[in-house]
């Protein structure tokens, strides 16, 4: 019986009533889950039909043993540049489309038997290794990076370069060398702007399927493809087919490497998002649990022709909106796309991929948070010195190196903070109640005879000299 309660816990007990709003809300869903998913399939340098067969499993293995009711796993934008630093330096000259998604979802199942691991261990704390500076940090040089590489995309021509600075300097090159496609242009800034727009002034309109449908009509009524605009064309007819992928122990390390990144930086970003979540119903995280269901979710999509998956905010946001009450509404989500991909794999075959460079910006400045970078900035010089290493990190050496070093930073400040903790003596100010640090209030009295030391960590060898002088 626990083995059954373990299995679709969503669903059990499942309210007749539920079923139509799940399947509206699975329906409104599916407008985001499919051009999301073929974007940041490209931002990971897949072919956009693997992220319509990554949504598709994630959503129904996150379904199987997920705890969340409305969690919505699928592509991510934090993880397709991750994604792409891991695998394209295995793809050799040739960049074989094939051997990329072999490589993805070979990452994907790595990632899964981690989080699936690290579950089986209760290592659900693992997520606090990324401390709140440094996540401001490396999303916003991954936010940084994102935008700078989307740029030529957008803009109807292409680059080639190594690094951060080389990709700006590229950028920049072919602007002002004319390589820029002006249908091209015209097209993608159009979408960028109108789901920008739309996001802010209408937020309950879906913006993406808005840029998306008039995208593809104005395709169609310009014929944009002869005027050098280039389009999704036609997706492959069918379902992803059962693959085991097989790599060589030379691809391993690398491989393995990427994982645990990407496993940290998902792991962190569905705990989060999970909480925000609970909390708003009434409802408490599991982290272990959720990092089964992730791990089952980044299984399913890696033996499908898939790569790794994350929670999505956005798309979470909108299934609660629309009245989904359980994972049935990604279930539903995940049908629909079947059904596109069986029936009508032509059915966008006009959208020109400068608005899928549009979705992929606009995604990347959701993950912008210049405002928390200020605000360390005021209140704690060190926690914004740390976010900014984080984010020079990624900007300059890259996604993968970035996130070792945001990790790498978020343990020495941990530790920083114990050897060397906040100490001050504590006063009375008039007027409030209880004591207070005397530097911040510089009319408070210490206590006649009676000194209070506040030592902001525990007393270990490490900080005893400190706490002694």
């Amino acid at each position: 019986m626990r083995v059954l309660d373990a299995v679709v816990p969503t669903l059990r007990p499942y309210r007749r009533q539920w079923l139509a709003k799940d399947v509206v809300a699975g329906l409104v869903l599916t407008a985001l889950l499919v051009p999301q998913g073929m974007a940041y399939a490209e931002l990971a340098g897949l072919p956009p039909v693997t992220g319509l067969y990554t949504s598709i499993l994630c959503l129904v293995g996150y379904a199987l043993l997920g705890p969340s009711k409305v969690l919505v796993l699928g592509p991510d934008s934090s993880l397709g540049p991750m994604i792409a630093a891991t695998i394209l330096p295995l793809m050799g000259a040739d960049g074989d489309p094939a051997r990329a998604v072999l490589l993805a979802s070979a990452l994907a199942i790595l990632v899964g038997l981690l989080m699936i691991g690290a579950a089986a261990g209760r290592l659900g704390f693992v997520a606090q290794l990324l401390s709140k500076p440094t996540v401001i940090g490396y999303m916003n040089g991954l936010a940084l990076t994102i935008l700078v590489g989307q740029i030529p995309k957008l803009l109807g021509f292409s680059v080639d370069a190594d690094s951060f600075l080389a990709e700006c300097a590229a950028v920049v090159s072919g602007i002002v060398g004319g390589e820029v496609v002006p249908a091209a242009a015209a097209v993608g800034l159009f979408s960028l702007a109108l789901i920008l727009v739309l996001t802010r002034t209408v937020p309950k309109i879906p913006a993406v399927l808005v840029a998306v449908v008039t995208a593809i009509l104005v395709s169609i009524v310009l014929d944009l493809e002869s005027r050098g605009v280039s389009v999704v064309g036609p997706l492959p007819q069918g379902l992803p087919s059962f693959t085991l992928p097989a790599v060589g122990l030379s691809d391993l390390g690398l491989l393995l490497a990427g994982a645990v990144g990407i496993t940290l930086v998902a792991l962190a970003d569905t705990i989060s998002t999970a909480t925000s979540f609970a909390e708003r119903r009434g409802e408490t995280v599991d982290g272990n649990r959720e990092m089964l269901g992730i791990g089952t979710a980044n299984l399913a999509a890696g033996l499908f022709q898939g790569f790794p998956v994350s929670t999505s905010g956005s798309r979470t946001a909108v299934a609660e909106q629309s009245g989904a009450k359980t994972q049935l509404a990604g279930v539903t989500g995940a049908i629909a796309i079947a059904v596109m991909l069986l029936a009508f794999p032509a059915l966008l075959a006009d959208l020109p991929n400068p608005t899928l460079a549009a979705l992929v910006i606009a995604a990347s400045l959701s993950l912008v948070d210049v405002r928390g970078m200020l605000r360390l900035r005021r209140q704690r010089r060190a926690d914004f010195l740390v976010s900014l290493a984080a984010f020079l990190g990624v900007a300059l050496l890259g996604v993968l190196p970035g996130i070792l070093i945001a990790i790498l930073i978020s343990v020495a400040d941990v530790f920083r903070r114990i050897w060397m903790p906040s100490r001050t003596t504590l006063g009375r100010t008039e007027g409030l109640a209880g004591l207070h640090d005397v530097a911040t209030h510089p009319g408070a009295t210490v206590l006649p005879g009676c000194p209070v030391y506040r030592f902001d960590a525990p007393l270990i060898s490490a900080n005893a000299a400190s706490f002694r002088d």
